[in-house]
């Protein structure tokens, strides 16, 4: 299937710069190829950037189409946003039309598993998998007849996962601040929690990583190893 004959709007939110215009170039590529087809490419390379530009397109009523986007982001200055997964939300919640293709180096069953019941995306790429000919065919069938998954995800997706292995924004805010050296007893301050609530939650989340040690160094050291921080 091909795409209707119209210009599209894409946006791409990558902080490689290498990654971003091979994107860049599919586009390009498929535009070239295809007659009377054009994109309108914008391109990020932080959350700050991401974020300011999916708030100029929803209070501007312009198009978006079609989104890369990748997980591995570092977080906002403000920290609110901590990941692409974030932002993946925040255009389900504003873009909610807009085509979004995650792409992530991360294969781990658990965090792939937590990415689709969380965003839901459209198109999912390993980018290990990534090819020229693949980025041009996941812009299509995105475009045309979603959804678009590489050959690792559709792997990963035939095993069975527990459901309870769910991360919310919450829970991956703990363990980004606990990451980054903040104490328990401070955050409230950055937290919607109270003391005993984040204390049941790391509580909750030792229990679905399988630890238990009181000490929040493993759980730290494991949630970055599958790569929700």
């Amino acid at each position: 299937m091909t795409l209707e004959q119209r210009s599209y709007h894409a946006l791409i939110i990558d902080d490689h710069p290498l990654i971003s215009e091979a994107y860049k170039s599919a586009f390009l590529f498929y535009q070239k190829r295809a007659e009377n087809v054009t994109f309108e490419i914008s391109v990020c390379h932080d959350c700050d950037s991401a974020i300011d530009k999916i708030h100029e397109i929803v209070e501007n009523n312009l198009p978006l189409d079609i989104v890369f986007l990748d997980i591995s982001l570092p977080p906002s200055k403000d920290r609110k946003i901590l990941s692409g997964e974030d932002l993946g939300l925040k255009l389900n919640e504003l873009l909610p039309e807009a085509k979004v293709i995650v792409s992530t180096t991360f294969n781990d069953n658990y965090r792939i598993h937590s990415i689709f019941k969380n965003i839901n995306p459209d198109g999912f790429l390993i980018k290990n998998d990534i090819t020229p000919k693949e980025l041009v065919l996941a812009i299509e069938e995105v475009l045309t007849d979603p959804p678009y998954y590489s050959k690792t995800v559709m792997k990963l997706l035939r095993n069975q996962v527990s459901s309870d292995l769910l991360l919310d924004h919450i829970d991956r805010k703990i363990l980004y601040e606990l990451s980054i050296g903040t104490r328990t007893k401070d955050m409230p301050s950055v937290v919607p929690l109270s003391i005993p609530g984040i204390e049941k939650r790391k509580r909750h989340l030792k229990q679905i990583f399988g630890i238990a040690s009181q000490d929040d160094k493993e759980l730290i050291l494991l949630a970055r190893e599958k790569g929700f921080i």
